[in-house]
């Protein structure tokens, strides 16, 4: 049986209020408001609360500075310092989603369940579906187990709401050691099925343990990951086919439940809402459970969406190298630095990481791939060639490793080893777009198999319609070819796609000079010429030759060049 992996942020979206806190302006402290809000505007969270704090202590009862310092306390997963700032807001009479979280979050490690179930029902809210799920899990830690499974049943008939409470019900069921329950509620074997994310599949391959059934869990990991294990999977998978039993981790309590409701309901938002307002549910998560490795990961790849690389590699540096999943903590770690311009320190990183899992392809491919970015060709193959070493010839993603190895050998100038590359990962994967319209536009350029080319460009371009590189190509395959008039409209809708591009403008000149519109094509290479970053060396407009064409025309640079002149096709 497979077991879809089912996103349902959409759901959440419905439970959950999505606006950030409106700023108010203090009438003194001027200056910090102002720096707190340009802060706040940069996802600079450490930044904000200490101009936000500041602006407070000279109006100290200002709802707006309150607010906001409560956001950027709980974006730094600063529950603590939040807190007496929830507190005295909600003490003004106010009410805040921010603050109720602080206040929540301090009754839930107080294990104050009888106070929390008091607050919800007094509607000092979170939102429906955390309030919903929270009071299910406060009754658990009331003892009232019946109660608990009622409420998360009630909160199922809401539209939108089912998954999370049939996830949160069989989570609720194994932490008291009811397995047979808590399954029959991942497999649908009562109709109705909970949402199924990693984390869900891999509580019901502990649970299926706990049954005695390792061959069933094994079976639903193959089903589901299809081969593409990653440490921790791979340790699980070791684990069950010893016979081993797994114990039930992923609720151990009361409290690991109440932090994920707001971790399930954080990596639904994930990509739905905001990344700073999903960054307050994984980082209330992670207060809840500092071991929750899940929360972790996704607390770092938010702030690293946000650009707060510093506090990413942080986070990501938080998980213990002894844990299965230092693994992904190291390779977003690289990839947070790499985006922070530290490539050495990213380089680095993933080195380290092939020492240490010198036989996991992904390793490898992401050296692989940061070495190219770096325009390090040389060394780029040898990660790659190291990554299909070890990888299985019939892998989803051996297309990819071999077309990345192709762009090095064919920035490295050795042809014969790229197009092989290219036609490699052609025979994996015959309609792959980008294999056909780098193969497709190389071979232009080569001015070889023209006709071949064209033929992969257009399947490129009828897979990716709305790709302005691939229809670029096409536009000038047919340019290639003598055939000019046709390029026109193919080179006009690269340019609507990518307008500020300066070789699709480039092109579109020399197409332009080709039919005769002579004034449009020296409109376009200035325009080309506009748009070209001094700084990047790997661009393929050339801005000498572009003013030389502004200054003599295409057809004196190709004569110029050496090159055949404009010619239009047979039968063009």
């Amino acid at each position: 049986m497979v077991f879809p992996i089912i996103r349902t942020a959409a759901a959440v979206a419905l439970a959950v209020s999505l606006t950030l806190p409106t700023v108010v302006q203090s009438d003194t402290g001027a200056g910090s408001y102002l720096a707190g809000r340009q802060a706040i505007y940069d996802s600079d969270f450490a930044a904000s609360a200490r101009y936000y704090t500041q602006a407070l202590i000279r109006d100290p009862k200002n709802p707006g500075l309150m607010e906001n310092v409560i956001l950027s306390q709980l974006a730094l997963g600063q529950v603590e310092r939040a807190l007496p700032v929830a507190q005295s807001l909600e003490a003004l009479g106010l009410g805040s989603q921010m603050a109720s979280m602080a206040v929540v979050a301090n009754l839930i490690t107080d294990e104050a369940y009888d106070a929390l179930l008091s607050r919800i029902e007094g509607e000092q809210a979170v939102s429906m579906l955390v309030d919903g799920l929270l009071v299910g899990w406060a009754h658990m830690g009331a003892g009232s187990v019946g109660k608990a499974l009622a409420q998360f049943d009630k909160l199922g008939d809401e539209a939108g709401l089912r998954g999370f409470a049939l996830y949160h019900k069989a989570m609720a069921l194994a932490s008291v050691g009811d397995f047979e329950g808590a399954n029959a509620i991942f497999t649908g074997e009562d109709g109705q099925q909970a949402t199924l994310t990693r984390r869900a599949v891999l509580a019901n391959v502990e649970i299926l343990s706990q049954l005695g059934r390792n061959d069933e869990a094994l079976e639903m990991l193959s089903d589901v990951f299809a081969g593409r294990l990653d440490p921790g999977l791979t340790k699980v998978t070791d684990q069950l086919t010893k016979g081993e039993t797994l114990p039930f981790s992923q609720v151990r309590s009361v409290r690991d439940g109440m932090a994920e409701v707001f971790f399930s309901i954080g990596a639904a938002l994930s990509g739905e809402a905001s990344d700073d307002y999903a960054l307050i549910y994984s980082r209330m998560a992670g207060y809840l459970r500092p071991d929750h490795n899940d929360a972790l990961l996704l607390s770092a790849s938010l702030l690293e969406n946000l650009g707060q690389y510093e506090l990413s590699v942080d986070t990501y540096k938080s998980i213990p190298e002894d844990n299965p999943d230092h693994f992904a903590a190291e390779l977003g770690r690289a990839e947070a630095l790499r985006r922070s311009a530290k490539p050495d320190a990213a380089i680095e990183v993933l080195e380290q990481l092939t020492r240490e899992y010198p036989e996991l392809p992904a390793v490898h491919s992401a050296l692989g791939d940061l070495l190219r970015q770096q325009e390090e060709y040389a060394p780029a193959v040898i990660a790659y060639d190291k990554a299909l070493e070890f990888t299985d010839e019939k892998a989803a993603n051996r297309w990819f490793i071999l077309y990345a190895r192709g762009i090095s050998h064919e920035r490295l100038k050795q042809w014969p080893e790229a197009e092989a590359d290219f036609r490699t990962a052609l025979e994996l994967e015959p309609d792959q777009p980008q294999v056909l319209n780098y193969l497709g536009y190389s071979l232009v350029e080569k001015q070889e198999k023209l006709d071949e080319a064209l033929s992969m460009i257009e399947r490129a371009v009828a897979a990716r319609p709305d790709s302005g590189y691939i229809v670029d190509s096409l536009g000038w395959v047919l340019f290639r070819l003598g055939r000019y008039v046709e390029a026109v409209d193919h080179m006009e809708r690269a340019v609507e796609l990518m307008p500020i591009d300066p070789v699709v403008n480039d092109h579109l000149g020399d197409v332009y000079w080709a039919v005769g519109r002579t004034r449009e094509a020296e409109f376009q290479w200035s325009r080309a010429l506009s748009f070209i970053d001094p700084e990047d060396a790997d661009s393929e407009a050339d801005p000498d030759r572009i003013r030389r064409k502004l200054d003599v025309g295409l057809d004196e640079v190709l004569a110029e060049e050496g090159a055949a002149p404009l010619q239009v096709a047979n039968d063009g």
